[in-house]
């Protein structure tokens, strides 16, 4: 589908009127996404959205990863018809379950052949958690500033942001470090120069801060939710040795980065790392919610995590959740999508990349695969663009047909897999349009 230039109300008269009404009994707090654009979403088809008006957007945000197929992809909907038809529900052995696990133990990295399964992002990162001091015997994790693992009390301590600000007192035995966010140096250092000092900072407050009894570190091998933000190469090599100097497990978070996102089938294989467990989730599922752990075998078998029922979840892994995530992964091998990401996202990268020297409000451009970001900054500075202008640019964009997650200055864009390269070159080049008309008011 090529997108023409256009410019629509949004929301339309009805997408308005279905908005308000459900907002008379929804809770507060859902999505900024749904709540700014207050649009009412009829059907989607490959990367398109269709609102209820008749209007259609490329989606360049794809559920923040989510629908890594896109929309009504036909396999997916006809392995989903067929499976819900028969059984749904239940934690008994299924034929699409006991392919999944096989199919997972070939796909991930080194060892990592057991997993289990959940139903959100936060599940499988407590479940790790609870992995990781089953095996190490210890109870402190350390994270990482800018790192988001979900939004449940389990791991809201390993949050790197003000996302947990006046919901304490918070679980104890966690501490925090800065990222090698090297745009943004937590210490003002430049990198290789800076002889990876956030990590000896990161081991002397091991040293001053913890009780040495620590049982994992968990690293994002991309920080998705501080704005695709890449670490520079050999970061997680450094910190898998600091984590077996320590006796601790690494836990990388592959929610946002895993299966094909980044232009590889995990992230961590940039860097030529295995990890102890994976945690994955989000486009695994193709969109419907399963989320998982993938271990090596001797640590899944640490007690008590490994007594019966004692990593269990009663949707985890259902016959519908294991049947999505099969015919998702299956078609993403199928497809050829992981190239199909790591070919279109460097077109798209080198593309965004112009823009630092052509549109005088982007910088530090980044990313890998399908999994790109930049920063909107006031022009000839480094200070991030307020969220009014932000906000306005998302609304021009919207109501151009282009949906993305920009009214926040740390943009972030996480198209589906499934996206063609007319579509996404079009709505790259309507975005630059009104990134400069944006630069344009903000110098004017």
């Amino acid at each position: 589908m090529t997108h023409t230039l256009r410019n629509i109300q949004v929301p339309g008269a009805k997408s308005k009127a279905l908005f308000d009404a459900e907002a008379q009994y929804l809770a507060p707090g859902t999505q900024s996404v749904a709540l700014f654009s207050q649009l009412a979403i009829d059907r989607g088809t490959g990367a398109v959205l269709y609102d209820v008006d008749g209007n259609s957007y490329v989606d360049l945000l794809a559920g923040v990863g989510v629908a890594s197929l896109g929309y009504a992809h036909p396999k997916y909907v006809a392995a989903l018809q067929r499976q819900i038809a028969r059984i749904h529900v239940g934690s008994f052995t299924t034929e699409h379950r006991a392919a999944l696990v096989k199919l997972l133990a070939e796909l991930a990295p080194g060892d990592l052949n057991r997993t289990q399964f959940y139903s959100s992002g936060a599940e499988a990162v407590e479940a790790a958690l609870r992995l990781a001091k089953s095996r190490t015997g210890h109870t402190e994790v350390i994270g990482f500033w800018g790192g988001f693992h979900g939004k449940t009390s389990g791991v809201l301590p390993v949050l790197g942001s003000s996302f947990k600000h006046a919901l304490g007192p918070l679980l104890p035995g966690a501490y925090l470090s800065p990222y090698a966010s090297c745009a943004r140096c937590a210490f003002d250092k430049t990198f290789p120069s800076c002889e990876w000092h956030c990590v000896a900072f990161l081991k002397q407050k091991v040293e001053l801060e913890t009780t040495k009894d620590v049982a994992a570190i968990i690293v994002e091998p991309i920080q998705g939710t501080a704005g695709n933000i890449v670490p520079p190469p050999g970061y997680l090599r450094v910190l898998r040795r600091l984590a077996d100097e320590l006796g601790a497990l690494l836990i990388c978070d592959e929610m946002i980065t895993g299966f094909g996102r980044t232009g590889k089938m995990f992230a961590i294989e940039h860097e030529n790392v295995i990890p102890d467990v994976l945690t994955v989730g989000k486009g695994f599922g193709g969109g419907f919610p399963m989320s998982g752990i993938i271990a090596r075998e001797e640590i899944a078998f640490a007690k008590p995590f490994a007594n019966p029922s004692g990593s269990s979840s009663s949707y985890g892994g259902n016959p519908l959740a294991a049947a999505a995530a099969r015919i998702t992964v299956e078609t993403i091998l199928e497809e050829g999508l992981v190239e199909h990401a790591r070919r279109l996202g460097a077109t798209m990268l080198a593309e965004l990349r112009r823009w630092e020297s052509d549109v005088p409000i982007v910088s530090d451009v980044r990313g890998r695969g399908l999994l790109l970001g930049m920063d909107l900054v006031v022009p000839g500075t480094r200070q991030l663009l307020d969220k009014k202008t932000t906000r306005w640019i998302f609304d021009t964009l919207l109501s151009r047909g282009v949906l993305a997650m920009i009214y926040n200055p740390e943009v972030r864009i996480n198209p589906p897999l499934v996206i063609q390269e007319d579509q996404a070159m079009g709505a790259l080049a309507i975005m630059k349009d009104v990134l400069g008309e944006a630069a344009e008011r903000l110098v004017g």
